[in-house]
């Protein structure tokens, strides 16, 4: 990817190399995605005529090892249908990771859209949360306490850094759920890292959860969509809400399509993606920056969560810089093989870190530019903040 630096704001006025590592949400359609997409045999969904929808939901359904499947527009549309299906009451309560995608940036659309209270408990550092606390959590034995119907979990977790959820660790918080009459949902955005990290099949990862959702247009490089997952009567009960939330739509099978494709093309090359992820994190380890750490003993998937121990830095001014392309860098030779500046893009928010999400359309080209600017911008951060 290229761009004009000048057009950016940049000190140079020469362009530069772009290489994003924002979000897999920025990953694109490969080549033999899109001659999927343009070759697809489509019907309409509504009707349920399309032949394409109907093969992708029938194989995603036979890998998660679920009876049925649903394409939903968006992972959080999935998410908060699977909260509709198990919280069918208004005024139910679900149990949920305080430092979860669902709670935290799906714009509380449990309470705004279902009238379900999220009741949040404090997530661990590795995304799970304590399972000896979680029994006293559960209500619904009082007349004036909501019923709790449903515990929310995150795998992989993203903003604990892409941590995977013990199997273990899965298998108990299932039986708590069930002896408390509750269903488990699995926001499972990556969970196909996960099963790549644990080296068991997707199937085993979702074995212990009652309802799941993954998402086809993060690391699996599709325009759009995801599916939801459950047995047959929740699958039917979530496609009759999907049309009151308008996610009723027609020719989808130019977009199932890519999903088909991705199953078959991207899920196998996720190890590359964390593969990378970890070259850069070994990069930043080996300057020994006190300022810049990275937890390379944890670090499990494509996400990787760059930390700032600095009072002086923010993690959007460390953002800003490393999308900047100086003039200082040409001459120091910071350029790539055709003489283009180096520009990375990395997600920054109020945040202690900067994140780095690797995908399938980094290559170890730009993995290696990326890593030269990294280092570059990290030593001249060592040599001001000294």
């Amino acid at each position: 990817m290229y761009s004009n630096g000048a057009a950016s704001g940049d000190d140079s006025s020469s362009s530069h190399r772009v290489v994003d590592f924002r979000s897999d949400t920025v990953s694109v359609p490969t080549p033999s995605m899109r001659k999927a997409i343009y070759e697809a045999t489509v019907g309409d969904d509504v009707y349920g005529e399309d032949p394409t929808v109907k093969e992708l939901e029938r194989r995603s359904a036979e890998l998660f090892g679920k009876e049925a499947a649903l394409f939903v527009p968006t992972g959080t549309m999935g998410n908060l249908l699977a909260v509709m299906v198990h919280c069918c009451r208004r005024g139910s309560e679900a149990i949920v990771g305080d430092a979860a995608h669902v709670f935290l940036y799906e714009q509380g659309g449990a309470a705004q859209l279902a009238g379900v209270l999220l009741h949040t408990i404090k997530n661990k550092p590795d995304g799970t949360f304590c399972l000896k606390e979680l029994p006293n959590m559960f209500r619904g034995f009082d007349v004036h306490e909501p019923i709790t119907n449903l515990v929310l979990v995150e795998n992989t977790h993203n903003m604990c850094g892409g941590k995977v959820l013990p199997l273990q660790w899965l298998e108990d918080l299932a039986q708590i759920c069930k002896r408390n009459s509750a269903k488990v949902h699995m926001d499972g955005a990556r969970v196909f890292n996960a099963a790549e990290y644990l080296g068991v099949p997707v199937s085993r990862v979702v074995r212990d959860v009652d309802s799941v959702c993954f998402c086809l247009s993060k690391g699996l490089a599709c325009p759009v969509g995801s599916i939801l997952l459950g047995t047959k009567d929740f699958i039917k009960q979530a496609h009759r809400l999907r049309k009151a939330l308008g996610g009723g739509m027609r020719q989808v099978g130019f977009l199932a399509a890519a999903g088909i494709c991705a199953l078959d093309e991207i899920v196998p090359k996720l190890k590359d993606d964390h593969r990378r992820t970890r070259a850069v994190a070994e990069a930043i380890a080996a300057l020994e920056c006190p300022i810049f750490k990275v937890d390379l003993e944890n670090l499990h998937t494509n996400i990787l969560m760059v930390n700032i121990v600095s009072d002086r830095l923010k993690s959007d001014q460390f953002s800003a810089r490393l999308a900047q392309v100086k003039q200082q860098e040409l001459d120091d030779g910071l350029v790539d093989r055709a003489g283009n500046g180096i520009s990375v893009k990395v997600s920054a928010r109020d945040w202690s870190f900067s994140r780095i999400v690797v995908y399938t359309n980094i290559t170890d080209e730009e993995v290696e530019l990326a890593i030269r600017k990294i280092k570059y911008v990290i030593e001249e951060y060592q040599r001001e903040l000294k």
